[in-house]
């Protein structure tokens, strides 16, 4: 038996004891040693995300160490250090042979679909799994998934080193943006939050911090919503110029009115961007190993059984948290 956070219901999750997972033949067993806590799974725990049914193992952002295998794995070996892309896929259909595997019919996420991380043991499939570069710490490693969805997003938007880009949102995903965004190249980046300690994290980061724009600071090239309402999805239309580019990412609000006059005038390119790709992921993992993503300063490391308290925290008062990460390895310490 292994203990687990489980998610039981709005505002409630407890510490249980659960069977240890018992890898497929295709599968590795990984002792979990750091999980994050993602905007999404606030929302679950809040009981406003459809994905996350009770009773449930959240927990998609994470790192640990191989602790068995299959009998049809070759890639690792028990004690390897690794981070693993959550989103499991069929690997065969269209979408996942042409590079698009975020958007397979058959997709299933850890810690919504299938037991997640917020626990001592996780099973996954072998091609999920990737190796931590030795330099890199499982805190730093946890980091990779909600990275490569701000990989995507740039990715998305074709950015060029000369655009000038508007971030609304400094929560994890917007400040992932920002610093996905640097790695292509961008230097003039605004970045809108209500939040003032958000946005002093984004100054740090090295984007232009704003609550608001004027009516003159306009004619972006591009825009990133990671927040998902009414007010920062129309806010990122008006902002861009003529043929300007939006990426939506924020899944806050289900459906919202756009200004579609505006956009088919101006023509405005607007996209949805879900999750990422393998390559998404594969490149965030690069470039977390060259040093390129930094967000230490602003997170805080909690035990597994202190897991509910930190969700509170992150809802109603984070400060200048960015991130919260439940520690594994500090569970054991205290049992021991």
């Amino acid at each position: 038996m292994m203990n687990a956070l489980v998610y039981e219901g709005p505002r409630t999750m407890n510490i249980r004891q659960v069977p240890i997972p018992e890898p497929g033949p295709n599968e590795v067993l990984i002792r979990v040693e750091h999980a994050g806590i993602c905007g999404s799974e606030l929302g679950g725990y809040l009981g406003h995300n459809s994905l996350r049914k009770p009773p449930l193992i959240m927990g998609h952002e994470f790192t640990g160490v191989i602790e068995r295998t299959g009998s049809n794995t070759l890639r690792f070996r028990q004690g390897d250090r690794v981070t693993v892309n959550p989103l499991v896929t069929c690997g065969s259909c269209f979408y996942c042979r042409n590079g698009l595997s975020q958007l397979c019919a058959e997709r299933a996420l850890l810690g919504a679909h299938l037991p997640g991380a917020f626990a001592e043991y996780v099973a996954v499939p072998e091609r999920n799994a990737y190796l931590l570069p030795e330099h890199v710490t499982f805190e730093q490693g946890a980091f990779a998934e909600p990275f490569a969805c701000a990989v995507h997003v740039c990715r998305l938007l074709e950015l060029k080193p000369i655009d000038r880009l508007l971030i609304y949102g400094a929560g994890p995903i917007g400040l992932f943006a920002l610093q996905a965004a640097q790695a292509f190249g961008i230097r003039d980046v605004v970045v809108i939050d209500r939040n003032d300690h958000r946005l002093e994290i984004a100054e740090a980061l090295g984007g232009k911090a704003a609550k608001g724009l004027d009516s003159a600071d306009v004619g972006f090239d591009a825009a990133i919503d990671a927040v998902g309402a009414q007010s920062t999805r129309t806010g990122c239309v008006e902002a861009v110029r003529s043929n300007g580019r939006v990426v939506f990412t924020g899944l806050h609000e289900a459906d919202s009115n756009l200004p579609v006059n505006l956009m088919i005038r101006s023509e405005i390119s607007v996209k949805g961007a879900f999750a990422y790709s393998q390559d998404d992921f594969e490149t965030a993992l690069q470039w977390l190993s060259e040093g390129r993503v930094r967000m230490m300063e602003w997170t805080e490391t909690a035990p597994l059984s202190q897991g509910a308290s930190c969700f509170d925290k992150l809802i109603e008062d984070p400060g200048k948290v960015a991130k919260i990460l439940l520690s594994l390895r500090t569970e054991a310490e205290e049992r021991s």
